[in-house]
């Protein structure tokens, strides 16, 4: 399974994943360059790093993870996830599914959709997420 993964991950850099980690890492630099967007930095990258490589990651709710409620899980994290979307959020989720939809369209690059999709949803609302093993 973990050389299907590796392999399934090299494709996927061919098909959208390293211009979408990209976009991520650029959306990155430009919220640590402003103080204001400075929290959102750290999870720029980290989905940065997960749009390198997707296959046999998984993201889930930090709260279901960990079990309890943190100040990215609560009313303060809803509110930072409707900041996100509309500065940097909405034009990475198009990018997401641009590339999806365009994967969509040959029944080989399914797989590398699906993922375009996975990555798009979390996009909207990155803040209370984690990246897990699956």
């Amino acid at each position: 399974m973990d050389l299907l993964r590796l392999l399934l991950n090299i494709l996927w850099l061919l098909t959208g994943g390293l211009m979408m980690a990209l976009g991520w890492a650029l959306f990155g630099l430009v919220m640590a360059i402003s103080i204001i967007g400075l929290p959102f930095a750290r999870s720029c990258f980290v989905i940065a790093q997960l749009s390198l490589m997707p296959f046999g990651k998984d993201i889930a709710s930090r709260q279901l993870v960990r079990g309890e409620a943190d100040l990215g899980t609560g009313p303060m994290g809803v509110l930072g996830n409707v900041i996100w979307f509309l500065v940097a959020g909405i034009w990475l989720c198009l990018g997401h599914l641009f590339c999806a939809i365009a994967l969509l369209l040959t029944i080989i690059g399914i797989p590398f959709a699906i993922q375009h999709v996975k990555l798009a949803m979390l996009t909207v609302a990155p803040i209370g997420q984690t990246v897990i093993d699956s």
